[in-house]
Order: C-alpha cells, then sequence, then structure tokens
C-alpha cells in the first residue's frame, strides 16, 4: 500500500494544476476527501481559529498542531500537508517539527521565513529574518528529511511584502537551490509576478487564494497556464462553516428551524454511524 508522502510525490510529478482546499479538522479533511480533492493542507490560521478561537499570530503552540494534525490525518487516506509556522524555534526545533510531521502522518511540511511569532501573510505587521537565517532554517528541514524520511517539503517566503518582489525572488531561487521541493511566495499582487516567479524558480509552485487576501484569485486553468502546481484556498472552509453556523443561530435565536441542514440520516452515515454498527455485529456475542 503506498503511503501519503509516496502518494504526495506522485501527484507533484503529474502534469496539471491540483486544486488544494485547506482543512482545519478531522471533520472538514473528511469532507475534502469525499469532495474527489486529491489532497489537503491543515492551515494554522483555521485550526487556530477553530481549537482556540485565536487570531493566526503564533499563539497556538507545536504540540497543539501536531495534536490536531494527527487526528486528522487518521482520519483521511488522501495527502495532507501541515503547516509548521517557523519550524517552532531555530533550526534544531525545525528539524524535530518535521520529524513529528512525518510521524504524525503527514505527506508534507510548510515552513516559513517570518519572524516568530508569525502572523497570517494576508495582514499587515508581518516580519521576515534574514536571508541568511531563512536559508538556515530551511537546510536544517532538509537536512532532517534526508536523515530520517522523504517528506515534501513546501518552503514560504514572506519577503514580497516586507522586502520587496525581487528579494523574494532571489529566496525563493534560494529555497529551490537548498532542496525545497514546492516553493512559495505569499502575497503574489499580479498576473505579471505570478509569470516572473514561474520564471525565475525552477519547483513546482503553489499560488495562495484567500478571499479578500492581496493575491488575485484566477480560474484554475490560468493558473495551469501560469506554471503552478498547487492552489491553496486556505480560509474558503472555514469561512463557510462559520457563515453557516452564524445563520442557523440566528434562526434559533428567532425560534425558527436553520434552512438547509442536511438530513439526520446522512449525517450520521457522514459520520460512520452506520458503518460502526455493521463491524460491530460481526463481534457481537451469540450467547
Amino acid at each position: 500500500m503506498t503511503g501519503p508522502v509516496a502518494r504526495l510525490r506522485e501527484l507533484l510529478e503529474r502534469p496539471g494544476l491540483l486544486p488544494m482546499p485547506c482543512c482545519f479538522d478531522a471533520l472538514s479533511a473528511r469532507l475534502v476527501e469525499l469532495a474527489g480533492f486529491e489532497l489537503t493542507f491543515m492551515s494554522g490560521f483555521g485550526v487556530s481559529a477553530a481549537r482556540i478561537a485565536a487570531p493566526d499570530t503564533g499563539l497556538i503552540s507545536y504540540g497543539e498542531m501536531l495534536d490536531q494534525g494527527r487526528n486528522l490525518c487518521a482520519a483521511v487516506k488522501l495527502p495532507v500537508i501541515g503547516d509548521a509556522d517557523t519550524g517552532y524555534g531555530n533550526a534544531v526545533n525545525a528539524k524535530r517539527t518535521l520529524r513529528g510531521y512525518l510521524q504524525a502522518g503527514f505527506a508534507g511540511m510548510m515552513v516559513e521565513d517570518q519572524v516568530a511569532p508569525k502572523r497570517c501573510g494576508h495582514t499587515e505587521g508581518k516580519q521576515v529574518v534574514p536571508r541568511e537565517e531563512a536559508l538556515m532554517r530551511l537546510k536544517a528541514v532538509v537536512d532532517a528529511r534526508n536523515e530520517s524520511s522523504d517528506l515534501v517539503i513546501v518552503a514560504r517566503t514572506d519577503a514580497r511584502h516586507t522586502h520587496g518582489f525581487e528579494e523574494a525572488l532571489v529566496r525563493a531561487r534560494a529555497f529551490a537551490e537548498l532542496g525545497a521541493d514546492v516553493v512559495f511566495v505569499e502575497a503574489l499582487e499580479s498576473r505579471d509576478e505570478m509569470h516572473a516567479l514561474r520564471e525565475a524558480v525552477d519547483r513546482p509552485l503553489l499560488v495562495n487564494l484567500l478571499e479578500g487576501g492581496k493575491t488575485p484569485i484566477l480560474p484554475h486553468a490560468e493558473l495551469d497556464a501560469l506554471g503552478f502546481k498547487l492552489a491553496a484556498y486556505p480560509l474558503t472552509l472555514l469561512n463557510a462553516s462559520i457563515v453557516a453556523m452564524q445563520g442557523a443561530l440566528a434562526s434559533l435565536v428567532k425560534s425558527e428551524a436553520p434552512a438547509g441542514l442536511m438530513p439526520f440520516a446522512e449525517l450520521r452515515a457522514l459520520l460512520g454511524f452506520d458503518a460502526y454498527d455493521r463491524e460491530a455485529l460481526r463481534y457481537r456475542s451469540e450467547g
């Protein structure tokens, strides 16, 4: 049976764009899988919101992310890439983070060059570490991969916002040369920047498509033509779930039945009640 890392590497080698809705818990990951997508990404923003109702500003810990990822990866068969922020410490911590994410069941891990504590890439106030420190952080992660696994490494730079597009390109090229499997320049602001990134970096590229963010949300065919491999939708499911829950709560406040709810029988089936009961029958005592 092919493991999640091998399956992710097979997907990256296949031609064409891979749309990647991002999840934040086991149920949202399963919904991505049931919808027919071939991979997903565990969003740090989403986990911070769903697990501790806090902003994506480095408040959630490595241990909490690891625990969430372990449950999430166990709930699905499709490969999951985990958000590892800045590696949760220095370069040695980043190596430990990679090993922990591998043991939790992740197929890949994203590490970035922000100053800790980091923050959402489409918000103001973020900062990045000096280029040399960013490269050492990534080198440690690549060394950990080469020493103990083949985990896919997504290397992210947020330098577009702090130092300009040219510095972001320099870092992106350096990340590729160091051995990153996927390169991600956060918060690209135009089609021209997307095209220039493709021309500069010979690695699979990730684009982050946040509703209301800085990067233009383009059709899949255009993103494919621009040379992107992964199209991440980081907050779509989180946002949709919040809006749906707010709508249901507004109905209940008015003593009205919420509209558009899933029938209970479908909800039971989605969560595996029927499969559980069938399995339990196999082991029921005849006495």
